[in-house]
């Protein structure tokens, strides 16, 4: 089956986008279409620079990246809105509670990884035309997982040791007491 790309009607042409086409990637009843959002220049640019996609990355690396950023992320609405907001836990139990929820997803990545089954290996698609290969393997996504657990951890501690320097202590208790009922 050929695709060929199909123009827009004239009646919803944008006179300023005359060059817009949407043609579908493979098979049209799936609905990967190529579209001129996500086929575009700056969406293939920020979609392949995401650390999954990248090229040239270990998958051990690639867990490391996003793990680190996740757990830098979390750190913040657990100490700032957490339950011990106030006292002078409230940064430590965010630590906690951060480092917990790394290891929840952790635990849902690890259950992904069925043994039991063939790895589901992504179609190359109109947004990222080449998915890294040694990721969608067994082994990669072990690698991947183990490497987000340290990320993870790592960057919810460091959260915890930039939030308690001096110079951001007195931002996180006036963060801290925005959210106070009292």
């Amino acid at each position: 089956m050929t695709s060929t790309p199909r123009a827009i009607n004239e009646k919803y042409r944008d006179r300023q986008v005359a060059t817009a086409t949407v043609t579908p990637v493979s098979d049209p009843c799936v609905g990967d279409l190529a579209t001129p959002v996500n086929s575009g220049f700056f969406t293939k640019a920020l979609i392949n620079n995401l650390p999954f996609y990248r090229k040239g990355l270990s998958p051990n690396f690639r867990g490391l990246e996003v793990g680190a950023a996740f757990g830098y992320i979390l750190f913040g609405p657990f100490a700032i809105t957490g339950p011990l907001r106030n006292t002078d836990f409230g940064q430590t139990a965010g630590l906690l509670a951060a480092v917990g929820a790394v290891h929840i997803l952790t635990a849902l990545l690890v259950l992904y990884n069925n043994p039991g089954k063939a790895p589901i290996v992504q179609p190359p698609g109109p947004t990222v035309n080449e998915p890294p290969a040694d990721l969608f393997t067994n082994r990669g996504w072990a690698d991947f997982t183990s490497g987000f657990w340290l990320g993870g951890c790592g960057g919810a501690a460091f959260a915890w040791f930039l939030c308690g320097t001096f110079h951001l202590d007195a931002l996180m208790s006036v963060a801290g007491g925005v959210w106070s009922v009292s």
